[in-house]
């Protein structure tokens, strides 16, 4: 079931045909509080956006949402019930995203903090961040070589 009014932004088999590389694509339960959470938090750039499908933009990456109602027919759809979390196992990784303006936009907009920015010994400082809809986000820029 579609929820947007009017033509999309594109033609789906003109844009499916545009992407390349790794395609991460998100369902979320409400795509107004989804798009708060990339906009506000991870501070993404949104490339076009409906009540059923949006595509952002942040850091070298592109990814997409698609709001759980346009599922109804996928082979997902069993897995959009309100018993199973979303995500489990799955980090996505923000590279050059400043873990602690993230973290600080997170906590002033009351978003979960799975955990706070901090040095890595693998190189990086990283923040682990929740969305409304489960996943984990993390934030990280790499640290300063040390000689």
């Amino acid at each position: 079931m579609k929820l947007r009014e009017g033509d999309a932004w594109m033609p789906a088999d003109d844009y499916g045909r545009s992407l390349n590389g790794l395609g991460i694509n998100l369902l979320v339960a409400d795509m107004t509080r989804a798009l708060a959470f990339q906009t506000d938090v991870l501070a993404a750039e949104i490339v076009y956006a409906d009540p059923d499908f949006a595509v952002l933009r942040g850091y070298g990456a592109e990814w997409m949402l698609h709001a759980d109602h346009t599922y109804n027919d996928h082979p997902l759809s069993g897995s959009l019930t309100s018993e199973l979390v979303r995500g489990i196992g799955v980090e996505i990784r923000l590279h050059q995203c400043d873990p602690d303006d993230a973290e600080s936009r997170a906590r002033a907009a009351d978003y979960t903090v799975l955990a706070g920015a901090m040095d890595k010994p693998h190189g990086l400082r990283e923040v682990y961040l929740v969305d409304p809809d489960g996943y984990v986000w993390v934030a990280d820029v790499p640290l300063p070589k040390v000689p």
